[in-house]
């Protein structure tokens, strides 16, 4: 594809020629919608190919609808994990209560869903990859804001100039970096670490996570169907946000280890199965809270922006949600700082909404002192003999305007 550069400004005939960086879920969900708009879209990805696997995530009310709008409603809804059940134990094994998913999760039974991180980014790779251009194995340098696009610079050394480029590269975002500094800045730290990974399943499991815990620490086996293959989390407190080790795999498995040195059940070997892994993925719990998602012709998206933490259960709603709304607003809106102000404005409520369901109970689930965990035991056990009937407003709060692309 060549690149060239237009005024979005004015009227004219050509299409406007975007960058998006990420291939993760709201890049491609934006190129999407991008594409069906009329914008001419490139997607850099520093990975070498897509990436499969992950841990299972929630998609969930406002974004079931985007899903659907796409027309992979209904892959989503084949590959969808339907577990039997959420086991919880004490810290010496016993059981403390098992409950449906959907108690916990805050879910609509038979609408929303769960499924393989990977089976997401897969379904939403089919619907853009013969319609967009897909740069993998590189990642913007640097960015230099022009009168009439972003001149862009390239990992490998190409230079290129865009219309407008947006940034989906997740919590730790190098565009945002570009664009507004430090991500220490935004970072909302939530006072844990987690790490997942997949090993074998040895402990008989099928279509169901078993969650150990002692205050302040947490082990989770997820078992997603009935092959081999086990999810397995490790969460812990951890006062400060252990940043450099974001960057050191070796530095990561320690910090884990050390956290988990004196814990029981089967912990120990589930420690020595992360040590073992290839597909370790380590980060803290924390959110990316930031005055503005935009500046001059760059937007930020999903995680990038608004990243809400594990704990809300909502980072791939949001980021589906957010692609669309951000790309409706710039096919109603020719103007790219008044699509950029629309985008926030109808998005940001929604937004709020989902950060603040860590402030009431999101981190429920890993107390770090034993009277909470007590709290969170007994909770548990009413769950067992009166489930909850009405799922979290927040993950719905959002109406989506119909998408009519520019003509």
């Amino acid at each position: 594809m060549t690149s060239t550069s237009l005024s979005m400004d004015v009227s004219n005939t050509s299409k406007r020629n975007v960058l998006i960086s990420g291939s993760g879920i709201a890049g491609p969900a934006l190129a999407y919608w991008l594409h069906r708009s009329g914008f001419a879209v490139t997607v850099v990805e520093k990975g070498s190919a897509l990436r499969g696997g992950g841990y299972p995530i929630d998609v969930r009310g406002t974004a079931i609808e985007v899903v659907r709008r796409m027309g992979i409603l209904p892959q989503l809804q084949d590959a969808h994990i339907d577990s039997r059940r959420f086991t919880f134990l004490n810290a010496d094994g016993s059981q403390v209560a098992s409950v449906h998913p959907y108690a916990v999760a805050g879910s609509i039974e038979g609408r929303d869903l769960e499924v393989g991180r990977g089976d997401l980014a897969a379904a939403l790779y089919t619907a853009i990859r013969d319609d967009v251009e897909i740069l993998f194995n590189d990642s913007i340098d640097t960015l230099d804001q022009l009168g009439h696009g972003v001149d862009v610079a390239f990992r490998n050394g190409l230079r290129r100039t865009f219309d407008l480029v947006f940034g989906a590269d997740g919590m730790h975002s190098h565009t945002r970096e570009l664009l507004f500094g430090p991500e220490e800045q935004f970072h909302r730290y939530l006072g844990y670490c987690f790490a997942i990974f997949t090993m074998p399943n040895t402990f008989g499991l099928s279509r169901e996570l078993t969650l150990w815990n002692t205050p302040g620490k947490a082990a989770a086996l997820y078992a997603t169907g009935h092959h081999d293959e086990l999810h397995a989390f490790l969460n812990f407190h951890q006062p400060e946000p252990p940043f450099e080790a974001l960057r050191n795999p070796d530095a990561q498995r320690d910090l884990v280890a050390a956290a988990f040195a004196d814990a029981g059940w089967e912990v120990p070997s589930i420690v020595n199965a992360m040590r073992d892994a290839d597909d370790l993925f380590f980060d803290m719990a924390a959110q990316i809270r930031i005055p503005s998602w935009s500046s001059g012709r760059v937007a930020l998206v999903g995680d990038a922006a608004y990243a809400p933490s594990f704990l809300t259960g909502q980072g791939s709603s949001l980021a589906l949600a957010g692609a669309y709304m951000l790309a409706n607003a710039l096919a109603t809106k020719r103007n790219h700082a008044a699509a950029f102000a629309a985008y926030e404005h109808n998005t940001r409520e929604f937004v709020a909404m989902n950060h603040a369901l860590v402030d009431h109970g999101g981190a429920a689930l890993f107390p770090t002192t034993a009277r909470a965990l007590e709290q969170r035991n007994t909770m548990l056990r009413d769950l067992v003999t009166t489930p909850p009937t009405t799922p979290r407003p927040a993950h719905s709060a959002l109406s989506l305007p119909e998408f009519v692309p520019m003509s």
